[in-house]
């Protein structure tokens, strides 16, 4: 048993070793990336053992897979060009506003860029991103504006079974000094997400702060609760949660999350925050498994919420459960929170998402019942550079 472990220790010690020589530790005198003037940006990574060095990035041209969701856009790599030193280096063409996100290949392994401390996980994924400044982006960065509040949030949910659940809530700047009363933006994730999605992929409380001091947005409060019925919290903040996130969780699209929503979520903001608890001043909203939620939430409580944004949304019905009566009759609910006059019913999309088809229909549907809605289809695919554009604009036509 000794001499096994002996071997094994040796073997991970050469390994560690290995992979040392091959990624060079010392980034202190290396920058990366660097945004040039020309908003061109160059990549550097110390890799003198390496035999070929890539990056991909969403900024380079994409390619179409094949997958059992159907046709999707994968980013693309370019190939990174090696110096005398075993510094290698990618030069890119001057880049759109966005908040662009980048990885490194070294050999066929997958690293994150050691001389940039800025990362984002996503679902179990972590990546590397940098802010290009221009009219797209503007909003996604921190500026000099008056700053809301985001907290972390614990609150009961007796319809799930639960004591506690975590929820990320953004309250606008003022709010902890005053008496007003505001309104309410319900904000859901998609499929693999959880309470930190939008404050951090997003960048909700950046986009509200900077569109609440240009005098485009009400303030308003922005909740952003977990979709995923069977967790507390993001994994890792709650007990025994300490396992690999999954793009598909349990009770996340059977039911449960849209039975409890009323009850558990808005019962408790409207208890414990200073909101205007009525139709006229309630919106709910969603990116993808998000979007399905706001969907069957909102036909399934047609006087609870006067603003309705769909963004990339699976609206196809994807499950049954104990709570098969949530997507029962769409087009009886529709037509119940039709009545009811809704101030907006958005609908927004990339024409390379694999969801567009659904979208189609289901639009089509609503064409043939005469049920106005907005409707914009922007270039790209299922992916966050889309979803933050869809609330930038969102959050301007609300609570006017």
């Amino acid at each position: 048993m000794r001499k096994l472990l002996y071997l094994i220790m040796t073997g991970v010690m050469t390994l560690t070793a290995t992979a040392q020589e091959t990624i060079g530790v010392n980034t202190g005198d290396i920058t990366s990336p660097e945004i040039r003037n020309d908003q061109s940006v160059v990549f550097r990574l110390f890799a003198p053992q390496a035999k070929e060095v890539s990056v991909e990035g969403d900024f380079l041209p994409k390619t179409k897979v094949q997958t059992p969701m159907g046709e999707m856009e994968q980013t693309g790599r370019a190939a990174m060009t090696r110096d005398d030193k075993g510094l290698w280096t990618y030069e890119s063409a001057p880049m759109a506003p966005e908040m662009h996100t980048y990885c490194f290949y070294v050999d066929g392994m997958r690293i994150n860029d050691p001389s940039n401390v800025y990362m984002l996980r996503d679902i179990a994924t972590y990546t590397n991103y940098f802010l290009i400044d221009g009219a797209l982006s503007e909003n996604y960065f921190v500026r000099e504006v008056p700053h809301g509040t985001v907290s972390k949030v614990w609150y009961p949910s007796p319809k799930l079974g639960m004591e506690r659940r975590r929820m990320t809530v953004y309250t606008p700047a003022g709010y902890e000094e005053g008496s007003k009363r505001y309104p309410v933006l319900y904000l859901l994730h998609g499929a693999g997400g959880d309470e930190n999605a939008w404050s951090e992929l997003g960048r909700a409380a950046q986009i509200l702060d900077n569109l609440i001091a240009q005098g485009k947005a009400e303030p308003m409060i922005v909740v952003m609760p977990n979709g995923n019925g069977a967790q507390e919290a993001m994994p890792g903040e709650y007990p025994n949660s300490m396992y690999k996130p999954m793009f598909m969780n349990p009770r996340c699209m059977e039911g449960s999350i849209e039975a409890a929503f009323v009850s558990d979520v808005v019962g408790f903001i409207d208890s414990h925050y200073r909101t205007y608890a009525d139709k006229r001043h309630r919106a709910i909203a969603g990116l993808s498994m998000g979007g399905f939620h706001s969907l069957w939430i909102s036909a399934n409580n047609p006087e609870q919420f006067d603003y309705i944004g769909l963004f990339s949304a699976a609206v196809s019905r994807q499950g049954q459960g104990e709570n098969a009566w949530v997507y029962e009759n769409l087009e009886g609910k529709m037509a119940k929170l039709f009545a009811q006059k809704p101030r907006l019913y958005y609908i927004a999309i990339g024409n390379a998402d694999f969801l567009i088809q659904d979208n189609t229909k289901f639009r089509q549907m609503l064409d043939s019942k005469g049920y106005p809605y907005e409707y914009w289809e922007t270039d790209g695919g299922h992916i966050w550079a889309n979803w933050r554009k869809y609330l930038n604009v969102f959050a301007q036509k609300l609570f006017k």
